[in-house]
């Protein structure tokens, strides 16, 4: 039985867990999920990174639009629109209806651990999906058009306002969701994966939250990226444009460097140039358009982290 733990949000992040679920099975494979792009919206609380994983692991994920549920209906939306309510954020009728029910079970006192548990089972969802805290962490961005939270910054203004810097307000009071720690921690683990999400909008914020970066970097198991970033562009959102205006150089190199004392190895395209030296690299095709090539991509992490356990070595200084 080969088990993994995974660092994830956002699509890009989604589709490599889909691929690990379809290699190793879905009960050995524990994610834990972004939560800084939060929000409550018209007195609901959304988890988008959460309902991402939840909808590609569960077969529901819209695939020709990339982001929210197949066959979706917008009922709700075109009501509200008629009432002069806020529609820059698309609520689904179908999306809705777990925004509703993740209202009304953390307002009764559960957990998002625990709602989140309860919808993964009635999808017979068997992966175990973790948020990295059950506290408020907000991903603010500093840009040109002034301090926006991230989905104002992402959805109402499609990206376009130039990034200063990037916070992650609340993170320093937070505390890892339980099981967080102990996943990561895991010496029955053969791999952790950090998942080619975003790595400051998507990983950064589960980084943020205390003790998980440390837990990371003494992690008896190995660590192993997978870069989000090939032929200086992303396949998909800001990342490229987010790393030009940190005047961040948009290459692997960049990437490897970002995580640098918490990987072990990284899977870069084929194309690109190998990171700095200190760790172990591993090349491969890293876009996933289809099923096979996200269950390769995961086969091509697992392999990584096994060869870097075999060698025995550790850009984190650790002997394995």
């Amino acid at each position: 039985m080969t088990r993994v733990t995974v660092l994830t949000g956002g699509v890009g992040g989604a589709k490599l867990v889909l691929g690990l679920v379809h290699l190793l099975g879905a009960e050995n494979v524990t994610a834990i999920v972004n939560t800084g792009d939060d929000m409550v919206h018209m007195g609901l609380n959304v988890s988008p990174d959460i309902d991402t994983l939840l909808y590609t692991l569960a077969g529901k994920s819209d695939d020709i639009k990339g982001w929210g549920r197949a066959s979706e209906t917008w009922t709700f939306m075109e009501s509200v629109r008629s009432l002069g309510g806020p529609d820059w954020f698309q609520l689904g009728d179908g999306d809705l209806a777990l925004h509703v029910l993740r209202t009304a079970a953390l307002a009764n006192g559960q957990t998002l651990s625990q709602v989140t548990g309860d919808f993964a089972r009635h999808w017979e969802v068997a992966a175990r999906m973790l948020p990295m805290t059950h506290a408020t962490v907000a991903t603010r961005l500093s840009t040109d058009a002034g301090e926006l939270d991230f989905q104002t910054y992402f959805v109402a203004r499609r990206c376009e306002p130039a990034i200063h810097s990037i916070s992650y307000v609340g993170a320093d009071t937070a505390k890892p969701a339980p099981g967080v720690i102990e996943a990561i921690g895991d010496p029955g683990i053969a791999a952790i994966v950090i998942a080619p999400s975003n790595p400051w909008l998507s990983i950064d914020p589960i980084l943020a939250v205390p003790g998980i970066r440390e837990a990371l970097a003494t992690a008896p198991a190995p660590v192993v990226a997978v870069s989000p970033v090939r032929n200086g562009q992303s396949f998909k959102g800001p990342t490229a444009k987010i790393m030009t205006e940190l005047g961040i150089p948009v290459d692997s190199t960049s990437v490897a460097s970002h995580y640098a004392g918490l990987i072990d190895g990284m899977i870069v395209d084929s194309e690109d140039p190998c990171p700095a030296d200190g760790i172990q690299i591993a090349r491969a095709d890293i876009a996933m358009p289809d099923l096979s090539r996200k269950i390769a991509l995961a086969s091509d992490a697992m392999a990584l982290a096994a060869r870097i356990k075999a060698l025995g070595v550790s850009s984190r200084n650790k002997a394995r």
